[in-house]
């Protein structure tokens, strides 16, 4: 199934003639396709079968030992000119990182097949959506890159059609961690990878594309790329509001999006619809509101902490036909991670399981699987023009300071929430965990260029005739003076999303802080809660000591991108600081 389209072609046999594979395979997407890989790579040991009669269609992967996580200190984004780049990103001169690349990927495919995988990112035929094609000497990515992209002969037509697609190379190399690179080409739409099989590594649609790519482009052509899920509250009424929000990697995004809404909500009509658990792409429509897609097809999910108290929608979802990534396996072939019942027999590196190695499933383990298979999966997530967007969350791990929810009081005082947030660092990234460290937008480790640039951008979006979405920003876990968490979470969030639909309806009045508006007493709904008005006043304390402290390590945060950082941003966090440092006004309590 070659391609017509000369410029794809001649790139195809480019790559084929420096990697010198013994075949090219152009993937269709097809069931048959699919099936012949998987016996393929079941023949070799790739992949494992699972336990068939419980979970039909589901095969394990064990990746390298080596190879479980993304590797951000080898993440290079290249731009021409260094600045372009920021701080935020490790930057690498283009051209000494092609002749890195051409040297680590010369004759790397031999002996092995070349699988050219057209996909598009977001519905087949959206306005929204954009194109890619990876080239890849890894099964594993084909079958992975089916379940998370619409992948196939439809994208090559689109493809072809509009002439225009981004590039990604990837080989799994030698696995070797002294020869790993994953290098971003923005301004040439490229992305090469060599040396990592682990999915944000490999998936080259995912995090390569669908936000270090994508945000440049979108940048360039108004619109936004960002970590975001994209999920739908539905009320008694029958009236949905969509919500995009921003948490860090292994913070609850797929918790969130799936969100099962407590029994009495449930009872009184509530419905909770998942567009996308991990991206959001928004651009203006014609009535100046943001509308989103999901570019994604598929959940690459983190398995660890996935259960039926935490998210059953999610267990439900991978009951059939999905890829486990180094999760644990018990007597019976059933995959097991912890807080599953039953009893781990082998551990994510295939060896008897043994407490002393650590734990039973990687903490990184995913599990890759169509979002079509969540039992909330909304159809609007296949609406070409997208949906829209009522309210922006961000947030993240903080353990104190930061009140369960607030709101902004303006577009821009709403960037100034997202460029702040912080959050305790997780297994999803390789490096200690516990540590807490400024994630602006939940886009540190994927923003494709300057973070002043960045919030510019997004300041760009408040101009006349914008009716742009409310900004939040939540805090699920807070901790009491013994470390517990005071905020049940999980289903209970349903009842703060409730009170920022209130207040995007205008039916709630809150209390204005100098931090932003918080609930005011009595808007945030607790019945049948076993909750103290002690605890609530503990989660909506502005302790503006401490508040005048944030607010200064947030000044020192944002001068670290000067020059290029919005006088704008820098205004919106002096008026902040300045407010905290007026006699305090009475703190939010309910």
């Amino acid at each position: 199934m070659a391609s017509t389209l000369e410029a794809l072609k001649r790139w195809v046999d480019d790559v084929a003639a420096m990697t010198r594979p013994a075949n090219i395979h152009w993937c269709d997407g097809s069931d048959a396709e699919n099936h012949a890989l998987i016996q393929q790579m079941l023949a070799d040991g790739t992949l494992i079968e699972l336990n068939q009669q419980t979970h039909p269609g589901c095969y394990l992967h064990r990746s390298h030992p080596g190879d479980v996580a993304r590797v951000e200190h080898l993440t290079f984004v290249c731009h021409r000119n260094r600045e372009d780049a920021g701080p935020n990103n490790h930057w690498m001169d283009p051209a000494e990182a092609h002749a890195k690349m051409d040297a680590l990927f010369n004759g790397c495919m031999e002996g092995r097949t070349l699988y050219v995988i057209p996909y598009c990112m977001g519905p087949i035929d959206s306005p929204l959506s954009r194109c890619g094609v990876e080239i890849t000497d890894s099964p594993y990515v084909v079958a992975n890159m089916r379940i998370m992209t619409r992948m196939g002969a439809a994208a090559q037509a689109r493809i072809e059609r509009e002439g225009s697609f981004v590039k990604g190379l990837h080989s799994t190399g030698e696995l070797d961690p002294e020869r790993r690179f994953i290098m971003h080409f923005p301004e040439e739409r490229m992305i090469q990878s060599y040396g990592s099989g682990y999915g944000g590594n490999a998936l080259l649609g995912k995090k390569c594309h669908a936000l270090r790519i994508a945000s440049h482009q979108a940048r360039d052509e108004g619109w936004l790329a960002e970590h975001m899920l994209i999920v739908g509250i539905e009320n008694p009424q029958g009236d949905t509001h969509y919500i995009a929000a921003a948490f860090p990697s292994a913070c609850g995004k797929t918790n969130l999006a799936m969100l099962i809404p407590p029994e009495a909500y449930h009872k009184a009509g509530w419905k909770v619809w998942t567009v996308g658990d991990d991206i959001c792409w928004m651009r203006p429509g014609p009535d100046g509101r943001l509308y989103a897609i999901n570019p994604e097809a598929g959940f690459f999910g983190v398995a660890p902490g996935t259960s039926t108290a935490t998210n059953s929608n999610a267990l439900k979802s991978i009951a059939r036909d999905t890829i486990f990534t180094n999760v644990a396996v018990t007597a019976d072939n059933q995959p097991w991670w912890e807080g599953l019942p039953g009893t781990p027999v082998t551990d994510w590196q295939g060896r008897p399981y043994d407490p002393a190695n650590g734990p039973a499933a990687h903490p990184n383990s995913r599990f890759t699987v169509s979002a079509k298979q969540c039992p909330t999966w909304s159809p609007k997530a296949e609406d070409a023009q997208g949906v829209p967007i009522s309210a922006i969350v961000f947030g993240g791990r903080r353990p104190s300071l930061l009140p369960l929810v607030m709101e902004a009081s303006d577009w821009t005082h709403g960037v100034l929430m997202g460029a702040a947030m912080g959050s305790e660092t997780t297994a999803a990234a390789t490096g200690a965990v516990g540590v807490l460290r400024r994630d602006s937008m939940a886009m540190k480790p994927f923003c494709g260029y300057h973070y002043g640039d960045y919030f510019q951008h997004w300041l760009s979006f408040d101009r006349p005739g914008a009716k742009l979405p409310r900004i939040f920003h939540v805090n699920w876990f807070r901790k009491n003076k013994d470390g517990k968490f005071l905020w049940p979470g999980f289903g209970e969030n349903l009842r703060v999303l409730e009170w920022m639909i209130a207040r995007v309806e205008g039916k709630a009045r809150g209390v204005e802080t100098p931090i932003g508006t918080l609930p005011a007493s009595g808007e945030l709904k607790l019945d049948g809660l076993h909750f103290n008005q002690l605890t609530l006043a503990e989660l909506l304390a502005v302790d503006q000591a401490g508040w005048q402290d944030e607010l200064a390590a947030i000044g020192e945060y944002l001068d670290s991108f000067a020059p290029r950082m919005p006088a704008a941003l820098h205004a919106e966090q002096q008026r902040v600081a300045l407010a905290l440092g007026t006699p305090e006004r009475e703190a939010a309590t309910a």
